[in-house]
């Protein structure tokens, strides 16, 4: 009975986990906007929840580190905190290497604070019902 109240709660906290860590990358990627050779970073939101909430298939696992030695991109030991980033496509070649496109990424932060809040709302709903369920009214 506990499992499937708090399974929601589970599901949207790590959808808020990493809404948090995708926030933080953009953010970077923005403010690195003039740092010559930047190449800027993102992961893919959809596979890094399905991984999170244990629902990852073996046709899309991704990646696997062959050999201790090889350089990680990202990390997932830590759960949902730790997805395997990769490099943005560069969509306008830039004479100093840098591949952020401001325009892309000052979308991608709005539509990820949009989502972001969308989260905690889902979140703070499913509390009070379980508090009006809890308490009777």
């Amino acid at each position: 009975m506990l499992e499937q109240m708090t399974g929601r709660l589970d599901f949207h906290g790590n959808a808020l986990l990493l809404r948090s860590q995708r926030q933080q990358t953009i953010a970077s990627n923005i403010a690195n906007a003039d740092t010559p050779g930047y190449i800027a970073r993102d992961f893919d939101f959809a596979s890094a929840l399905k991984n999170a909430s244990g629902m990852q298939s073996g046709a899309t696992a991704g990646v696997t580190q062959t050999n201790a030695m090889h350089m990680r991109l990202g990390t997932t030991s830590a759960g949902p905190a730790r997805p395997d980033m990769a490099y943005a496509v560069q969509t306008q070649p830039s004479q100093d290497g840098n591949s952020v496109d401001l325009d892309r990424e000052r979308a991608n932060f709005v539509d990820n604070s949009v989502r972001y809040e969308s989260t905690l709302r889902f979140i703070n709903g499913h509390v009070k019902t379980m508090l009006s369920a809890i308490t009777g009214q």
